[in-house]
């Protein structure tokens, strides 16, 4: 008898669990309209949520969900509720006439750790410190002037890669387009920051270099790496955050240690120059000018602040400017008319006597037009950093509740069919006539509002200054018949799925300008 009860019993769970699960969706998806939250798709699973949907790359993923559901999307994602948009109205919307309710970050893991207990410019709340951060690094760090102070840095890098590749094409060699775009930038902001390079030639301290070079790959390995556990918050119950945790506690601490050796190294060597011992002038390392404000402020520019500030700068502003160069530069592989017709409006403003320099850029319209169209098309965030609401808004007419995560998926807008012709065609010329890097909120490459990228400047300057005299110097080739393969891997900044190899050749006047 008791057994059959019990296989009764059985039954009548088994019977009944779908029904309580329909119910569950339905009613869910029920209270949300009434509540006017934005459309999402109506299986909503327990725990979950709709994280099922997703698969990488993920703005990929955002964009099809919102094909279905409209370009003002709320979903679920395990505990976190979160707003995609994908339409400049609605980012419009969100970063302009809401830019504060959404000035905030959300706390990540990755923001604990890296962001230093969220206290970095990048994952600080919004408030007098962020602020702070903010204007230093506006005015001190990388204003027009400080930015005009380091061009020769600039010049210099540029020219030493150059001279790299001029060497492999003596030699006949394909050469590593990644990896030369990476160290460029890599040397420039190193350089711009304590005056130190580490990659390439004349490298004094190698041993520095090599624990560089080793920080900065695991940073990109491990440092931006989205975590489940952010979502699911069981998975911590469960153990399995530790070693996450772990990884990322460990990668910081080699970063703070080896900043921090460098801080020390400018602390002494200012104090020599206090003392009478030689050195000094105007053109400062971005060290010595937090250092400078330390002495007026200890309290507030401490080491740690020091070290944050370096450290947001330089992952900031070398893995999205390379990468931006070497989507370019595969595009123009890929349509050799447009790379002619680059080449000729450099060799008619610039000539062949001399190298061309930042200050040309104003001259040389169609190149811009190919660094936007690469930005649109690639953009180095294909999802905006996000974004936290600090209390209740109203976006696209929708109830947005306070806490609610914001997507803004840049690469749908910029790829969207209905606001460009023929999207995924590489077309320069659409730019024409465009000032600057906006187009309203149909272009988004440094995102918009109060957390707008700050190195917007810096960015443009080694992309336009590398890949200009890249043409100016070469022709270009690619490695077989193949054109360039264009697929793209999975990263927070868009990598190409297969890092650029291509033949360049020297133009008849490059040794004169590069050896004179």
């Amino acid at each position: 008898m008791w057994s059959l009860d019990n296989h009764f019993g059985m039954s009548t769970l088994c019977l009944y669990l779908p029904l309580v699960f329909v119910f569950y969706i339905f009613s869910n998806h029920f209270f949300n309209k009434l509540r006017n939250l934005p459309p999402s798709p109506i299986l909503n699973l327990p725990f979950l949520g709709h994280l099922y949907l997703l698969k990488k790359p993920i703005h990929r993923s955002l964009a099809k969900i919102s094909d279905s559901y409209g370009p003002i999307l709320l979903l679920q994602f395990g505990s976190r509720r979160v707003l995609v948009v994908s339409s400049p109205s609605a980012a419009e919307e969100c970063l302009s006439k809401n830019d504060i309710v959404f000035a905030n970050r959300p706390r990540l893991i990755a923001g604990k750790h890296i962001g230093n207990n969220y206290t970095t410019m990048g994952w600080a709340p919004y408030g007098d410190h962020w602020r702070n951060l903010r204007r230093v690094s506006s005015i001190e760090l990388l204003s027009t002037h400080r930015l005009q102070m380091l061009q020769h840095i600039r010049t210099d890098e540029v020219n030493a890669m150059m001279k790299r590749l001029y060497r492999a094409s003596k030699a006949h060699q394909m050469v590593d387009m990644k990896t030369a775009f990476f160290e460029l930038t890599m040397n420039v902001m190193m350089r711009m920051i304590a005056g130190k390079r580490y990659y390439g030639e004349n490298v004094e301290e190698i041993e520095a270099a090599n624990r560089f070079r080793e920080i900065v790959i695991e940073t990109f390995r491990t440092g931006g790496a989205s975590n489940m556990a952010d979502f699911l918050p069981v998975l911590r119950w469960l153990g399995e955050l530790g070693g996450v945790e772990k990884r990322l506690m460990a990668l910081q601490q080699k970063r703070d240690i080896f900043m921090q050796d460098l801080v020390e190294e400018w602390k002494t060597r200012m104090g020599s120059i206090a003392a009478g011992c030689g050195g000094g002038g105007e053109e400062k390392t971005m060290i010595e000018v937090l250092l400078t404000l330390q002495e007026k402020e200890p309290e507030y520019y401490t080491d740690r602040i020091i070290r944050n500030l370096m450290l947001v700068l330089l992952v900031a502003g070398t893995d999205t400017s390379s990468g931006t160069m070497e989507w370019a530069l595969s595009l123009l592989l890929n349509n050799p008319e447009i790379l002619k017709k680059a080449q000729n409006e450099i060799d008619n403003h610039v000539g062949h006597q001399r190298l061309m320099n930042e200050a040309d850029m104003v001259d040389l319209p169609y190149l811009r037009c190919i660094i936007n169209e690469t930005m649109r098309m690639y953009p180095a965030a294909p999802l905006l950093v996000p974004h936290e609401s600090s209390e209740e808004s109203i976006i696209g007419g929708y109830h947005i509740p306070r806490g609610t995560m914001l997507l803004v998926n840049s690469w749908s807008i910029q790829n969207d069919p209905k606001l460009w012709e023929d999207p995924r065609e590489f077309k320069p010329e659409r730019f024409e006539g465009l000032e600057g890097t906006t187009d309203g909120f149909k272009l988004l490459p440094f995102g918009s509002g109060r957390r707008r990228c700050p190195g917007e400047g810096l960015a443009l300057r080694i992309v336009e200054l590398g890949l200009g005299s890249l043409i100016q110097c070469f022709d270009w080739e690619t490695v077989g018949k193949e054109m360039v393969d264009m697929t793209e891997g999975f990263g927070l900044t868009t990598p190409k799925a297969q890092p650029l190899m291509a033949k360049c050749h020297p133009r008849p006047f490059t040794a004169k300008l590069l050896f004179h």
